[in-house]
């Protein structure tokens, strides 16, 4: 038995980025060359891509967690760290893409459309490309940025011009199959379709294609029996098609109440009061089917229907019914708006925008949100003097420490850079002019300046030979 799926949760995390790599040129004669650590690997993406050879997202089902793999860290002798593969996950055409509060992010039509559901961390730089002219030796590197992970939820619309809707065993299956080349399951029991099948149907020169929905039942669009798990099939069809059951064997039923029942579902789902609607009175063999197709037909024609009456088994009315799809289906996509070109959209940002905020929370810390502070929170080495000094220095230039002030934080107070589950807090201090003074002039080494003069080297030696011996005339062990 096939097994189809169509809307899964996707658990999606991309590759984290290459640590950069803080490393000193050493060779002979030359212990000190400068810095030379490369720069880490760019972090592998996660891309979703239409493909039409697939049908259903039954793998994702089974597997939902897919991963791309990680950048590699830079090396010494300017050496950069390779960049993680990127993961391509093949999607059937009509593929949604959703977060988890049902918000769409995609929508996936078309052979080769792709989505990227998770982006890869950048690569940390290393002390190579960290190097400038006032800080000509830096002992640290960044860090590589994590990889986006997050959920999102595929959803399968499957798309076809024609949807044909209709009460259980009222011959949708059998309808399709002597349309196109279709091969459904067709038995003589309700809900033997489980899945949504499509046909490719040709009328004189128009071809359009025929999907054949699960069949509905009253309280469908509540959730009840198959309906409201394959509603969603129908959304993109441009025509309806009920099809309706002349010869039921049911007491209780009869086609015209199927109808109004089947039209109350697909009001209650939503969204689907502009396609037209073409009404099929099926089974139209049988003595009695053709009996009761004779009554209702005027009734039907009164709201406006256009009827069609056909038997799928005996293969008669079914060409008349085809072109006259074939002529709707025609108005339908030339009505449609002819795609447009793939524009770039340049969205220019505010001349007055920081690229980050500062807002002051109830408990009295303030929190500073923004892009680049996150970004180089992230890529921050705290175990590094150096790399913690070099990030108050990004910070202070980008104007947080000043921003700070106009929102009237005071020595002491708390700050914290990020969102709440993932933050830095620390404890404000201005005076130290983001630790400037306290740091020193990082990234400086006296080792890589012109070599000084003779008789300054021997005046700085007798300065710390005089300093250390005040430090030890001053010492009393008591």
């Amino acid at each position: 038995m096939t097994t189809f799926v169509d809307r899964v949760e996707l658990h999606v995390g991309a590759g984290n980025g290459g640590h950069g790599c803080a490393s000193v040129h050493r060779e002979k004669f030359k212990p000190l060359g400068g810095p030379d650590g490369g720069n880490g690997g760019r972090g592998g993406d996660v891309t979703l891509v239409v493909d039409q050879s697939v049908t259903t997202l039954l793998d994702y089902h089974h597997s939902p967690h897919r991963k791309a793999t990680n950048g590699q860290p830079g090396a010494g002798d300017n050496r950069s760290g390779k960049d993680g593969q990127d993961l391509v996950l093949p999607v059937p055409d009509g593929t949604v893409v959703l977060d988890q509060h049902g918000n769409v992010l995609a929508d996936l039509v078309g052979q080769g459309t792709t989505f990227v559901a998770g982006q890869g961390g950048r690569g940390g730089l290393g002390n190579a490309a960290l190097a400038s002219a006032r800080r000509k030796a830096p002992g640290f590197a960044l860090l590589g940025e994590p990889g986006e992970a997050r959920d999102v939820v595929l959803e399968l619309k499957t798309v076809a011009d024609v949807a044909l809707v209709g009460y259980p065993s009222a011959g949708k299956s059998s309808l399709i199959s002597v349309l196109s080349a279709a091969k459904p399951k067709i038995a003589d029991y309700p809900f033997t379709t489980l899945v949504p099948n499509l046909g490719v149907v040709t009328a004189g020169s128009t071809v359009y294609t025929i999907a054949d929905v699960p069949g509905l039942i009253p309280g469908a669009s509540q959730g009840k029996g198959l309906g409201l798990e394959f509603l969603r099939h129908v959304e993109r069809c441009s025509v309806l098609v009920h099809v309706l059951d002349t010869a039921t064997l049911e007491s209780d039923r009869d086609p015209v109440t199927d109808l109004d029942v089947i039209e109350e579902e697909l009001k209650q789902y939503g969204g689907l009061d502009d396609r037209p609607r073409i009404v099929v009175l099926n089974k139209i063999d049988i003595p009695d089917g053709q009996d009761l197709a004779d009554m209702i037909r005027p009734d039907l024609e009164e709201r406006g229907y256009q009827v069609f009456e056909v038997s799928a088994v005996a293969r008669t009315g079914l060409k008349e019914f085809s072109f006259a799809l074939a002529g709707i289906v025609a108005e339908a996509r030339a009505a449609k708006p002819k795609e447009e070109a793939t524009r770039i959209v340049i969205r220019p940002k505010a001349v007055d925008d920081a690229g980050f905020t500062v807002t002051q929370e109830e408990d009295g810390l303030y929190r500073v949100r923004g892009e680049k502070p996150e970004r180089w929170v992230r890529q921050t080495d705290f175990n590094n003097d150096e790399a913690v000094g070099y990030l108050a220095d990004r910070l202070n230039r980008l104007g947080v420490e000043e921003a700070l002030m106009k929102a009237g934080a005071r020595a002491g107070d708390g700050v914290a850079i990020g969102a709440e589950d993932n933050a830095v807090v620390f404890d404000w201090e201005p005076t130290m002019m983001a630790g400037a003074e306290m740091l020193g002039r990082r990234g400086e080494d006296h080792r890589l300046e012109a070599p000084r003069p003779a008789a300054q080297r021997r005046r700085d030696r007798d300065a710390e030979r005089d300093e250390a011996q005040r430090e030890f005339d001053d010492f009393d062990p008591f």
